[in-house]
């Protein structure tokens, strides 16, 4: 069974009125003391492009069980540290309440800084990545030809940014409109084999735009420092169990992949344009409204194209025991929405952007509405 392991960007928060606090450095003192290195076998922090939020690396994974457990054991250690230094996490995609900062750190993100002006200055997003083992590079990259098109349903099931420089913007991800500023971002064309992968990092690197390979920001891309297929289309979610219903397929869509090349099924002929036409309907709608489909490339309400992607996968879900929880874990975000509806509702209540955050702060420590009973026919 493929490997499975999860990033997690979390905010950073004052838990009073909900203003981001830049004390990255802080917490990781708080969690590693100096001399004191991160247990390899539990959870780990390391600090991001911002100061204002924290990155929780969970180990690689063989179980749903494990994960499950490596998220939550995740973000009770970040929260646990930040609130050593009078603050608190939350697993929100963009913070409801922001000004525009400067970024700190190391000497590479003070390049980037440099480089890109206020898409750097406001790049306070949080994401999630999913990280899925695989066998050689030449692997991964027929794995990337063949999933693309169904990377924008992980971003629908995953919206939780609707807030931005405290107004509500009409997107249920709105981190997606703020991180595809950045010049690599987004989908991509079939690359074809691990040479035309390579190629094309080296035509984007010989441009001068991207500094270095870190910037190469794909909707997906074989990790640098991983043997691993990174998919990072997705906002941080709200609820640990929303992470772990992604997570488990995101693995059943890479291993579905791996299938289709080796049985020599070529990849869809779905057009990046396409692609990027999905990828803003999930942006702007979530699960709310339609999403389009990735093999009719038409729209479609967002339960059946959930439901393509389920059936998609199903045979590597039942493979790897994943499928009732994949199966109940959809059906309960497309019943009770995901972190996008929670975070309007919470501003509805008394109009306020710091009730936002505090009941986002409570959440990100919850499983959320689990319901083996109210399955939608999937």
């Amino acid at each position: 069974m493929r490997t499975i392991g999860v990033e997690e960007e979390l905010l950073i928060a004052d838990p009073v009125d909900g203003m981001p606090l830049a004390l990255a450095a802080d917490i990781l003192d708080v969690a590693f003391p100096e001399g004191q290195d991160s247990n390899p076998t539990e959870p780990s922090l390391k600090s991001e492009f911002k100061q204002e939020q924290i990155e929780v690396n969970s180990q690689p994974c063989r179980t749903a069980q494990e994960l499950r457990a490596e998220i939550r054991a995740g973000r009770a250690l970040a929260d646990s540290a930040a609130r050593t230094v009078g603050a608190r996490v939350a697993a929100l995609a963009t913070p409801p309440v922001f000004h525009a900062t400067p970024t700190a750190g190391n000497q590479r993100y003070a390049a980037m800084g440099q480089e890109f002006g206020l898409i750097s200055r406001e790049q306070l997003t949080c994401g999630f990545h999913v990280h899925v083992s695989i066998d050689s590079p030449e692997e991964g990259v027929a794995v990337l030809d063949r999933m693309r098109h169904w990377l924008p349903v992980l971003l629908a099931l995953s919206a939780n940014s609707p807030f931005w420089m405290g107004a509500d913007t009409g997107f249920a991800s709105y981190r997606t409109q703020i991180w595809n500023r950045w010049p690599t971002a987004g989908p991509m064309d079939v690359f074809g084999s691990e040479d035309g992968y390579r190629a094309v990092l080296e035509e984007l690197l010989g441009t001068g735009v991207p500094l270095d390979e870190g910037m190469i920001y794909f909707d997906a891309r074989l990790s640098r420092g991983h043997p691993t297929v990174e998919l990072r289309i997705a906002d941080v979610c709200l609820y640990a169990e929303d992470a772990l219903t992604i997570a488990v397929i995101a693995r059943a869509l890479v291993e579905t992949s791996a299938r289709e090349w080796r049985k020599g099924e070529p990849p869809s002929s779905t057009l990046t344009p396409i692609i990027r036409m999905a990828n803003w309907k999930a942006s702007r709608f979530g699960v709310n409204n339609q999403l389009l489909h990735p093999v009719e490339q038409a729209p479609y309400i967002a339960a059946d194209v959930a439901g393509a992607l389920l059936r998609h996968v199903r045979r590597a879900l039942t493979d790897s025991g994943d499928l009732a929880l994949a199966r109940t874990g959809v059906a309960n975000i497309l019943r009770r929405g995901t972190g996008e509806r929670l975070q309007r509702l919470a501003y509805g209540r008394r109009l306020r952007l710091s009730d936002v955050v505090t009941t986002a702060i409570t959440s990100t420590h919850q499983d959320g509405e689990l319901s083996n009973t109210d399955l939608i026919a999937l």
